[in-house]
């Protein structure tokens, strides 16, 4: 097993990876900036060690200066979490060339599905379900006119280089799509250096249910379940639970097949996530993209498989067998994550802050990955997140009423928040009954 861990990253995340090393006995090294030098992740660690000012353009995205700590600090390996450096392939392959163990997917892997119209290129080929597209960049405006007009209105514009719900818009017209288009494009060269855009079908109703998939040491890819993530507001997502009310055991089989094949396809290993927009209609699915990393949401497929993922991924990455049995997982009782972000409930907008009262709610089925307590500050540089609220119980209803009570028992003052909106969303008719689709915030608004 590892030794020693570098964690490249920060808050819920990196104290998450820190628990389980510890755990371990594996000496958990954690890197950080000046803005977080208080935050409980940093006091956790067995050794800290500041990398940068507060941009993360200095600190949790400067490869040269992580790579600079985990060489001071003789660490074995680099954990990247999500966000920040975890899906640069570059990054990646700097980290194998120093002599480093990379806790993620090969290079090639991250290359692969970092783009998007590559990405769906590949998994067609591999017989994975995409919905109708480009199969190469609209290179300017009449080529993004004239993809539009064959895969017909509505459609999605998005940039190729993009991920965790950036850089995309709907066009319901060629009036509107000319406006999106010079949108996306020019966010995509500003956030991801690589302005490519992508023209999709838009489905206006729709489910968003990924799986989760973990590449073995010895060259298995298996699917550990799906995930239900259509809560979103800006196309960013703000619950999951597995499984999915919209998922029959017949669609389940296909659905984690395709996640497989998807995996195969580019010879994935350690953990990673294939996302598919299934229409509830018909109950077709297709290919949306594959998320190269932990996703944030990974607890819930803890719960309900027993398992602790990171532990995976860093026997996967140790070259050691998993766990459990890839031939005998099965998942049982039902979880919900809720995403606490510091935020306004009603609009959504940042709103930072002093973290004034922080009491987590306890009890059983209930679990906090959190990464703020009273008196920590959360402060403008990073993603809102400050703690991820995960419930699991035998049945779904029972899952919904456990997180009912734990929103309620959450004490959380200061930075503005969102535990309002979830208490009005698990009294929402829509949402209790399981059939709803990724409009439901907005029809909440």
């Amino acid at each position: 097993m590892i030794e020693s861990l570098l964690v490249a990253n920060r808050g819920e995340i990196a104290r998450r990876i820190i628990r389980t090393a510890k755990r371990l006995g594996v000496r958990a090294i954690a890197v950080h900036s000046e803005a977080d030098t208080d935050l409980p992740f940093v006091t956790e660690a067995d050794q800290a060690i500041c990398v940068g000012p507060a941009n993360p353009a200095q600190s949790y995205r400067n490869a040269e200066a992580i790579l600079a700590a985990a060489e001071s600090t003789g660490a074995q390996a680099i954990h990247p979490g999500y966000g920040f450096l975890s899906e640069n392939a570059d990054f990646a392959r700097t980290v194998e060339a120093a002599g480093l163990i990379w806790v993620g997917p090969g290079a090639d892997a991250i290359s692969a599905m970092g783009d998007k119209i590559n990405a769906r290129n590949l998994m067609a080929a591999a017989g994975v379900p995409v919905a109708p597209g480009t199969t190469e960049p609209a290179a300017d405006l009449p080529a993004a006119r004239a993809a539009a007009a064959e895969i017909g209105y509505p459609v999605m514009v998005k940039a190729a280089a993009g991920g965790g719900g950036m850089g995309m818009g709907v066009a319901a017209d060629e009036a509107v799509l000319d406006t999106e288009y010079d949108k996306v494009r020019a966010f995509a060269e500003r956030m991801f250096g690589d302005g490519s855009v992508l023209i999709e079908r838009y489905f206006p109703r729709v489910r968003h249910v990924e799986v989760q998939i973990l590449g073995l040491a010895d060259g298995r890819v298996v699917a550990l379940g799906e995930r239900e993530c259509s809560v979103q507001r800006r196309n960013q997502k703000l619950v999951e639970e597995s499984p999915s009310p919209a998922v029959s055991p017949e669609l389940r089989t296909r659905l984690l097949a395709a996640a497989v094949r998807a995996g195969e396809a580019v010879k994935y290993r350690n953990a990673g996530t294939v996302e598919c927009l299934l229409d509830p209609a018909s109950g077709e699915f297709f290919f949306l993209e594959m998320n190269t990393r932990l996703q944030v949401e990974h607890p819930v497929t803890e719960l309900v498989y027993g398992l602790d993922l990171v532990e995976e991924q860093l026997r996967v990455a140790a070259g050691v067998a998993p766990t459990f049995d890839p031939d005998a997982s099965t998942p049982r009782g039902h979880a919900i994550e809720l995403r606490i972000n510091a935020e306004d409930p009603k609009r959504f907008l940042p709103g930072p802050g002093v973290v004034k009262t922080w009491v987590e709610p306890t009890g059983a089925g209930v679990r906090v990955d959190s990464g703020y307590v009273a008196g920590n500050t959360v402060t403008p540089f990073y993603d809102s997140l400050m703690a991820k609220l995960v419930v699991d119980a035998p049945t779904r209803a029972e899952a919904i009423d456990r997180a009912r009570a734990a929103v309620a028992g959450f004490e959380l003052a200061g930075p503005k928040n969102n535990l309002p909106f979830f208490a009005e969303l698990l009294e929402n008719p829509e949402f209790v009954s399981g059939d709803y689709d990724t409009g439901i915030v907005s029809r909440m608004r």
